[in-house]
């Protein structure tokens, strides 16, 4: 039986540093070394690249290794939205299956579990619905000094 995706991935840090280094690529028409990418977020590097590699597996972004390597943005940062970002940062294990796993296997468990699973799939509409209406653009414009600071 497959798991079902949920929309809150176990690590918000992860996601926090997704929308990050991707909003710093797209100031970047080139191919940008993670390093220059940690530098802007004073963040490590190694972290960026397992966290930019699910990004490229999920077609968001593309990359090419090597001394002249790095990353770019696959589509235009207006077309880009953070809930692209959020769903290609999901994971098998969420949030989620840590509160559907705090019910038991009795009935009243069994009930209470049906009532979160709904809860839940209420609560990631919403959150998918308000990440639809933002986009990678929309954070560059807000954060982003001309110079790519």
């Amino acid at each position: 039986m497959k798991k079902e995706k949920n929309t809150c991935p176990s690590n918000f840090r992860t996601f926090g540093l997704a929308l990050q280094a991707v909003t710093v690529l797209s100031k970047y028409p080139n191919l940008c070394p993670s390093g220059e990418i940690a530098q802007h977020l004073k963040s490590e590097a190694t972290l960026l690249r397992r966290i930019l590699a699910r990004l490229v597996q999920e077609n968001i972004l593309e990359t090419r290794e090597g001394r002249d390597g790095g990353y770019r943005l696959k589509q235009a940062p207006e077309n880009i939205t953070c809930a692209q970002v959020l769903q290609a940062l999901l994971q098998e294990e969420s949030l989620h299956g840590e509160m559907l796993a705090s019910t038991g296997d009795h009935a009243f468990g069994q009930r209470m579990n049906g009532v979160f699973a709904g809860l839940m799939a209420e609560i990631d509409q919403s959150v998918l619905a308000v990440l639809e209406r933002h986009t990678i653009a929309d954070l560059a414009e807000k954060t982003l000094l001309p110079e790519g600071d």
